[in-house]
């Protein structure tokens, strides 16, 4: 796999060879368009004004000795002939006749029209521009004037400023290169740095951290790099958490009904105590139980989709929720007084919302003092649900109240266990309150009470 500084290397070349081609194309573009028709433009001005000086007739030996005079002072080659075949004795390479006037160009001398013709002479070793203009009289040719110019080269128009362009494009590779190779290696050293924090991050080391060091696309990775960091090292300290938490739930119970089921099956136990510790067995094993299955219940997740909702009726779901717990309210002598709006209707699956209803209300009971109140209400907000249970009991703490949610999180751990919270209840209820696409919300002071309020959306009306 190649490195990104490899490909940027790669691209940096191919953009300066571009560049080279493009000035090459662009360099004989400029040639032909400047020099070279500048050169033929000259020569024809040159030709026709030269031209003028022939007034009809035959060509005199005067004009074509006035041409030759003119023409030893001028930078061109100029001749003047009666008949095109003399060019062979004046000039200095081998002549054509048939290829430089053919008759498609003794038609446009005939007409007074000017023939040009570029093509390359050996002797020179360059191209060659010939112009020929016509002596005309009443649609006779009685003499041309032929004017030619060996074109230079290229390298002949600069051929000193070609050095000093070759010099001067070296020497600004050098310093370009060497900019470039400092810039990439600042612009990909962070990039190297973030590339072994990653590393680090395979093999566990999630404290790995990067320095952000600019605010370009590279810093805003690097920042990003480092909340992702951070997630994974708080999600890896609960996991390890939650692992701690449920072996330390899972061994007493575990150490009740071993300790026990050995004493009794080792005879360690009189028959009078033999039924004491058969309770204490089943009491923790119904724990177990209880905590395995709001394990699986958290680990599922069970992502169900509106599709499968069906209508519910919010207040017979909570009286079905209220009948499953009338022992402990006995127990408890508890009375729940019910504000119900029996025309509320959500979408919902059923055994889900009744568990959220049964863990709310156990909680409100659980944490209630005897012979106290507990009220729930349901109402309409807009187009929700709103449900609230409100108890007058021990509450939450201040500084409890942001954690109750997590998991295995306990207000009174010592009191939870005694009366048999996991500590999961809650978190519970918040993940099928999200998956009703509702809201939980708590309020509470210790000493006063907990309001736990939740609100889903109501089904909507044909």
């Amino acid at each position: 796999m190649k490195k990104l500084s490899s490909k940027i290397w790669l691209l940096i070349v191919l953009f300066l060879s571009a560049t080279v081609v493009f000035m090459f194309i662009f360099t004989h573009f400029l040639y032909e368009q400047l020099y070279v028709e500048d050169t033929k433009t000259t020569m024809i001005e040159v030709g026709e004004k030269l031209q003028t000086k022939y007034t009809g007739g035959k060509v005199t030996d005067e004009l074509i000795a006035e041409i030759d005079a003119y023409a030893a002072y001028s930078n061109l080659e100029i001749f003047a002939v009666r008949n095109p075949r003399e060019l062979s004795a004046c000039v200095p390479f081998e002549i054509d006749y048939d290829a430089l006037i053919g008759v498609d160009e003794r038609q446009q001398l005939l007409q007074g029209k000017g023939v040009t013709k570029i093509g390359y002479e050996e002797r020179f070793e360059r191209q060659i521009i010939s112009v020929i203009l016509p002596f005309t009289d009443q649609n006779r040719l009685e003499g041309i004037i032929y004017v030619y110019y060996p074109l230079a080269k290229i390298s002949e128009l600069a051929q000193q400023e070609v050095i000093l362009l070759v010099t001067g494009a070296v020497m600004f590779l050098i310093v370009a290169a060497f900019f470039v190779y400092y810039g990439m290696r600042k612009i990909l050293q962070p990039l190297a740095k973030l590339q072994r924090a990653v590393g680090k991050m395979t093999t566990g080391q999630y404290e790995t951290r990067v320095t952000v060091t600019s605010n370009d696309e590279i810093g805003s990775l690097s920042a990003a790099f480092n909340q992702m960091a951070a997630a994974i090292q708080r999600e890896d300290e609960a996991q390890k958490s939650f692992l701690a938490t449920v072996s330390h739930e899972l061994r007493t119970p575990i150490s009740y009904v071993k300790g026990y089921s050995e004493a009794i099956q080792n005879g360690l136990v009189d028959v009078q105590q033999r039924e004491e510790a058969i309770q204490i067995i089943s009491r923790e094993a119904s724990r177990m139980e209880r905590l395995t299955n709001e394990l699986m219940q958290l680990a599922r997740k069970d992502d169900i989709t509106a599709s499968e909702f069906d209508p519910l009726v919010l207040a017979e779901n909570l009286r079905d929720a209220i009948c499953l717990l009338s022992q402990q309210v006995m127990n408890k002598q508890i009375q729940i007084i019910q504000n119900f709006d029996e025309e509320l209707i959500v979408l919902g699956d059923e055994q889900k919302q009744q568990q959220v209803w049964i863990n709310v209300i156990e909680n409100a009971i659980r944490y209630s003092h005897e012979q106290a109140q507990i009220i729930i209400t349901t109402s309409k907000r807009e187009n929700q649900a709103v449900i609230t249970v409100q108890d007058f009991g021990i509450g939450i703490p201040k500084d409890d109240l942001p954690h109750v949610t997590e998991r295995f999180y306990r207000v009174n751990k010592a009191r939870s266990r005694a009366d048999g919270g996991s500590g999961l209840g809650l978190s519970i209820v918040e993940q099928i309150v999200k998956q009703h696409n509702g809201t939980l919300k708590i309020e509470s002071k210790s000493e006063q009470g907990t309001r736990v309020i939740v609100t889903l959306p109501l089904m909507e009306e044909s």
